[in-house]
């Protein structure tokens, strides 16, 4: 049985495709929803694309039926579109030129009637011009008369740029005369406005645009044909899926159980919203929920977003031929909603972190964006606390993005300027990481990397502090030793030593090992210790510049040392 119906249905579709024609669409469309599309999907694109190659005369209205039909069943209209692409291809490589020819006038008004995307239509002009021939600009063409006024309504741009290949190709001279003069031909109906060639007929205008679903397939994607669905199988789910095509069909159709109320007449309105209630299929028994794994969505957004980049000429418009400015389009983003905002600042954490993977060109360009949403406020400066200038901390690429970045700011807002936003006082903490202090090793790495690449009047502060570093922590020490002789306890004097013993290793650069006694509380200071302790202190260094003898230091030139570090271990 099931194979009878599957021939009864494949007979039917070639019957209702084959005899439609403008005065009868829109009668036909009803008869064609009365069958099972779902079942018939490779079906009905098998019969219109066979209807369409024998007569490529009617293509705009086989056009506008598949525009109707893919409003209801976008599914149907994606596997025509995906097919048609699929046979160009294939036909182009073989140098088919009828079937080529017919197909790039189906893709043509399809491009008119919006169900596949006009990017395709600059695609197809673009792979017929690359290596220009006699036939292959002939096809151009005509393809592009088809659809030169969508086109120049949607993309303006892309449209100059194929008239450009075009006066390009006559410049060269090396095709036919007669192929030179449809170029010329063709050249005068875009100044005529394609009057002659209108996007879509008014009796076929019969989709609003709002119900348009635009497919975005392309030349260079894998196609998938599902050949298979024009072969019969068997269905062992055959009543299950009759019944959801034929509540998909009430719901398309907009049927109503008119017969069954027209039975019952004598029955009150209540009645009848009963009736029609009890017969309505329950929805969720029909219903399938489907989980794409494949995050083709995620995909399309993907390219959806990349090509509406890559086609605006400038970051304020729409159109689509831009390829640059994406400083000024990430500007843009980040001043509309404080979300993008938030999303570029997890960006830059993300790359800086990632930075060692890119390359050189990658990392500047990277940089460049960045600096530029820094530099024009867009995005917050609050983003430098990612950053950490040291030795350990740094790679030759992240040094590499630092250098790049800091210098588009300080080319951007002047030295100046930038050098009183890294001052700000609010943002000090913000700041640590770029400017540290927290050692003099990494506070003199700062210092000869800003020098090394041209910003040494940036690092005014940094020097400033290194140079007052040794007096700020003998003050410190001072300190702390007036605090230990202040508590009585031989436990705050014990702590007070180790802190002092800290304090002093951090001058010279040396471990704490090398002044304090393991596992105890005590500082043990050596001779050679006291030596240079005692060379540090100005009185010492004064009274013998050409070298330090701890035998001319007395405890009475120094002071601190006599008070302070000859503490004893008991």
């Amino acid at each position: 049985m099931q194979r009878r119906t599957w021939d009864a249905l494949r007979k039917s579709l070639n019957g209702l495709i084959n005899k439609v024609n403008v005065a009868n669409l829109s009668n036909i469309l009803p008869e064609l929803f009365q069958e099972n599309l779902v079942r018939a999907r490779g079906l009905i694109a098998r019969a219109i694309m066979k209807a369409q190659l024998a007569s490529p005369g009617f293509t705009h209205i086989y056009a506008a039926l598949v525009a109707v039909l893919n409003t209801k069943m976008p599914e149907n209209g994606e596997l025509l579109v995906k097919r048609v692409v699929y046979r160009f291809r294939r036909a182009f490589k073989r140098g088919d030129k009828v079937v080529a020819i017919a197909l790039v006038r189906f893709i043509a008004h399809l491009v008119n009637q919006q169900v596949v995307h006009e990017l395709l239509a600059l695609e197809v002009l673009t792979l017929l011009l690359a290596n220009p021939t006699d036939d292959s600009v002939e096809v151009a063409v005509n393809f592009t008369k088809e659809c030169g006024q969508i086109l120049a309504e949607l993309c303006p741009e892309g449209l100059r740029a194929i008239f450009e290949r075009f006066r390009g190709i006559l410049h060269e001279g090396e095709i036919d005369k007669r192929v030179q003069y449809t170029i010329e031909g063709l050249f005068a109906i875009r100044k005529g406005g394609f009057a002659d060639y209108p996007a879509v007929h008014e009796q076929l205008d019969l989709v609003e645009s709002g119900d348009q679903i635009t497919h975005e397939t392309t030349l260079e994607e894998k196609i998938d044909c599902e050949d298979k669905l024009d072969v019969f199988r068997f269905d062992p789910d055959y009543s299950k899926n009759e019944q959801m095509w034929a509540a998909i069909k009430k719901e398309i159709l907009g049927e109503s159980d008119s017969d069954s109320d027209s039975s019952s007449g004598s029955e009150d309105d209540d009645d009848e919203d009963d009736n029609e209630e009890a017969e309505q299929p329950p929805a969720t028994d029909n219903n399938v929920a489907i989980q794409d794994y494949t995050e083709q969505d995620l995909v399309n957004l993907r390219r959806t977003i990349y090509l509406t980049i890559m086609s605006s000429i400038t970051h304020e418009d729409q159109e689509r031929t831009y390829l640059r400015y994406y400083g000024l389009l990430s500007e843009r983003f980040c001043l509309i909603k404080r979300e993008y905002q938030d999303a570029f600042d997890d960006c830059f954490a993300e790359q800086y972190s990632l930075i060692h993977r890119l390359e050189t060109n990658k990392l500047r360009n990277v940089a460049k964006l960045f600096a530029h949403l820094l530099f024009t406020d867009a995005l917050p400066w609050t983003v430098f606390e990612y950053i950490r200038l040291n030795e350990e901390e740094t790679t030759s690429s992240s040094r590499i993005f630092i250098k790049i970045l800091c210098q588009e700011l300080s080319e951007h807002l002047g030295m100046k300027m930038l050098k009183e936003r890294f001052l700000d006082e609010i943002m000090q903490p913000t700041f640590a990481g770029l400017f540290p202090k927290d050692n003099p090793r990494n506070t003199r790495f700062a210092i000869n990397f800003f020098t090394s690449i041209g910003l040494g009047g940036l690092t005014t502060d940094l020097r400033e502090y290194l140079k007052n570093a040794p007096k700020l922590i003998m003050e410190q020490a001072k300190a702390a030793e007036d605090s230990s002789n202040s508590d009585s306890s031989s436990d705050s004097d014990s702590s007070a030593s180790v802190v002092l013993c800290r304090k002093v290793s951090g001058v010279y650069g040396r471990h704490e090992e090398d002044f304090c006694s393991p596992g105890s509380d005590s500082v043990f200071v050596t001779r050679d210790i006291s030596r240079r302790l005692a060379c540090s202190y100005p009185g010492a260094r004064a009274m013998n510049a050409g070298g330090c003898d701890m035998s001319n230091a007395s405890s009475a030139s120094n002071p601190l040392v006599t008070n302070s570090l000859m503490t004893t271990h008991r």
